[in-house]
């Protein structure tokens, strides 16, 4: 398997690059935002969302752990 590249943390990743990291598929990324279980997206503009890389290096330090935050949002 390839090395994750690595990224400056504030680094923005975009969904099929989210997809290759993970291994995740598009809908279980979106099935695991709206569960609190993968990082939200950040938008980018009107259609075009990302990733912070750092989100997405939290996610896989422990992917069957992760919880969204709770930033009381």
């Amino acid at each position: 398997m390839e090395e994750p590249k690595r990224r400056a943390p504030t680094a923005i990743m975009r969904r099929p690059e989210v997809e290759r990291e993970t291994g995740l598929s598009r809908s279980t990324i979106y099935g695991r935002i709206k569960s609190g279980t993968f990082p939200p997206p950040v938008r980018l503009g009107v259609r075009s969302v990302g990733w912070r890389s750092a989100d997405i290096e939290a996610f896989l330090t422990s992917p069957a752990d992760y919880k969204t935050p709770n930033d009381g949002i």
